[in-house]
């Protein structure tokens, strides 16, 4: 999956925090049709193919096919260690990129991908904008961080990933983590 930040340009954060108001990420809402994570905000992201060099060269091509960005403004900067997705059984390697020319995006495939968005960091990083989520799959109960950005969760294994990413990179700043919300609600 690619993990896509970038410069935004006419959408400038709400928030203030430890990292300019103008860098943002990529992400998508999955088709509620999907059988695996419907309707979710994710990071671009599929199978690897035969016909991929690798993890990277496979987060790029999905990436493009999900979004129409342009591969030629994106510059990958490696892997980060596959982390388990236990709740549809994937093993995901998080390839952090920039966008060094960032291009025109869109939902290409209706019946994959929604909507295609940038969201500043920054907004994320709000103390306001942070919460948990709690959810039963079976027997099992899942707790991940999350995200409520104007009218949209991140949540689950997105919000896991960034949260991650956000702490080992010094920019986590502290919230509630006793505010917890019911992503299916």
């Amino acid at each position: 999956m690619l993990v896509l930040f970038g410069v935004l340009d006419s959408v400038p954060a709400r928030a203030g925090g430890p990292v300019a108001g103008s860098l943002d990420v990529l992400l998508l809402r999955r088709a509620a049709t999907l059988g695996s994570h419907p309707g979710q905000i994710a990071f671009p992201g599929g199978r690897l193919e035969a016909s991929d060099a690798g993890p990277a060269a496979a987060a790029l091509r999905e990436a493009v096919e999900e979004t129409g960005l342009d591969p030629a403004g994106v510059q990958t900067l490696g892997t980060l260690p596959e982390l388990p997705l236990p709740v549809s059984n994937h093993v995901v390697t998080p390839v952090p990129a920039w966008w060094t020319r960032p291009s025109e995006v869109a939902a290409v495939d209706h019946d994959e991908t929604v909507d295609v968005f940038r969201v500043p960091v920054a907004d994320l990083l709000d103390p306001a904008n942070r919460v948990g989520t709690s959810h039963r799959v079976g027997r099992r109960t899942f707790r991940s961080p999350a995200f409520s950005v104007g009218s949209r969760l991140v949540w689950g294994f997105t919000a896991i990933v960034l949260s991650r990413m956000f702490d080992e990179l010094g920019w986590a700043v502290p919230w509630d983590s006793r505010a917890v919300v019911d992503p299916y609600a």
